[in-house]
């Protein structure tokens, strides 16, 4: 069965518009190798954490912020879809 990608955000620090556009980026990048991707309203305040299925893939508190969508597609990409070439967004991220 494929894997259901979860992002739930925070609506009260307005990020619907950031997990709206991950989720575009997901579902057209993965559209073969996921069943869907959902979109949760947290009701914790500053939270914006990406599940696959029941796992945590990415927590912005941990990770210190928003990485680049690209490290995003990575961390997913490793999960649903190991073997899958990114393209562009397979290059090494240049933090600065």
């Amino acid at each position: 069965m494929k894997p259901i990608i979860t992002i739930e955000y925070c609506p009260k620090c307005h990020w619907l518009l950031r997990a709206a556009y991950m989720a575009q980026e997901f579902l057209t990048t993965f559209e073969e190798d996921i069943k869907s991707v959902a979109l949760v309203p947290s009701e914790i305040n500053g939270r914006y954490t990406i599940h696959i299925d029941e796992e945590k893939v990415f927590d912005r508190k941990v990770y210190g912020g928003f990485p680049e969508i690209k490290e995003l597609k990575q961390i997913i990409r490793d999960k649903v879809a190991p073997g899958k070439n990114l393209g562009h967004s397979d290059t090494p991220v240049h933090h600065e």
